[in-house]
């Protein structure tokens, strides 16, 4: 098992369970960031290698193996996002990044020429036309007479349509047809889908086995990353990969931390190059280390600023804290599409400011 992680031993156990007698749709879900679709791309290369055993990892030696690293295996289709494919190409964290590149190179080809064309960023959606284009592959016999696989990642950015679409596939599955549904957020997939996979739950990983694969990577002082990661090591990894974000990150603790003196709207203005999604993220875990001083006297996401944490949640009425986190849940639902996110910053920094100082009073 070379090619998983050391925290996934069990979910392999489990997978290797359901192979003798193998469901249509598989939902495979979790926190983002712990090696999910790494995972089913080595359930899928076991699947498809002519030598693997069943309860192995792809013996990478065989032809099946071979055309699937090379991003060719005609029994496999890999739906993604046109940012996603992106993404990919531009990845080096997990552990079958080299094949993803592989598999997402003709895609990410076509998103850039569209987004050339048409002065476009790329979607953030799976859209419908993806899933419409795999009826031909759908109906067509396997190749080496074996499985086919459709895996989707993430699964919840399909959009209605593409849901709708997929829906009826998995009403009425072709035989020997497994399609993998990799999501960060099930709850937002349409419960009619859901239903219809059988679902495995990917463990978080303890910070114990997290920080010791940060180690292993190179990577200097893995507690600290893993806690503005939100403790998911492979989003540790690419974060500490990733010099964008770093200073303003910076500037948002050395300001957020002292609400009587910041100036919301320079803030805001430092702040506009960085995705609203990242900032929201940043104000929910400082909030969430107030909550956990007030309620129970620890700190999470900030260790080395605990007695600073604690010094301002004394005077922070926890209802008003638990008031401005759902704030903060309802402004990070609209945060892919913000119309304005200079506007959208000021908003939720001037609310933040309003609760601590009137904490004060």
């Amino acid at each position: 098992m070379g090619e998983l992680y050391a925290w996934q031993d069990a979910l392999w156990q489990r997978w290797i369970e359901l192979r003798t007698r193998l469901p249509h749709a598989i939902l495979l879900k979790g926190p983002q960031g712990i090696g999910k679709l790494d995972f089913a791309m080595n359930l899928t290369r076991s699947l498809l290698c002519k030598k693997s055993l069943g309860s192995e990892l792809a013996c990478q030696g065989c032809t099946s193996c071979h055309w699937f690293e090379q991003g060719t295996h005609p029994d496999f289709r890999l739906l993604l996002s046109g940012s996603q494919s992106l993404e990919m190409q531009e990845s080096s964290a997990t552990q079958t990044s080299s094949i993803l590149k592989n598999w997402t190179k003709n895609i990410a080809e076509e998103v850039l020429d569209e987004q050339q064309k048409k002065g476009k960023k790329p979607s953030k959606e799976i859209s419908v036309h993806q899933v419409r284009s795999l009826a031909n592959f759908i109906n067509l016999s396997t190749h080496q007479g074996g499985h086919r696989v459709v895996l989707i990642y993430p699964a919840e950015t399909m959009n209605t349509n593409a849901a709708n679409a997929l829906l009826k596939t998995l009403e009425e599955p072709p035989e020997r047809m497994l399609i993998i549904l990799v999501s960060h957020k099930p709850q937002q997939l349409l419960p009619t889908i859901v239903s219809r996979c059988l679902t495995l739950v990917a463990p978080m990983p303890s910070l114990e086995a997290s920080a010791a694969w940060l180690q292993l990577q190179k990577y200097v002082d893995p507690v600290a990353i893993l806690a503005r990661a939100s403790f998911a090591p492979l989003l540790a990894a690419r974060l500490a990969e990733e010099t964008v974000g770093d200073v303003e990150y910076n500037i948002f603790l050395q300001e957020i931390r002292q609400p009587a003196q910041f100036d919301v709207f320079a803030l805001a203005e430092k702040l506009q190059r960085i995705e609203p999604f990242h900032v929201i993220h940043w104000l929910q875990q400082w909030c969430y280390d107030l909550s956990s001083s007030i309620l129970t006297g620890k700190v999470r996401y900030h260790p080395d600023l605990t007695d600073l944490i604690q010094n301002l949640s004394n005077n922070v009425a926890i209802f008003n804290l638990l008031r401005y986190q759902n704030e903060l849940i309802i402004a990070k639902r609209e945060a892919l599409h913000p119309l304005n996110p200079k506007l959208l910053f000021e908003s939720i920094l001037l609310s933040y400011r309003h609760m601590m100082l009137e904490a004060d009073k």
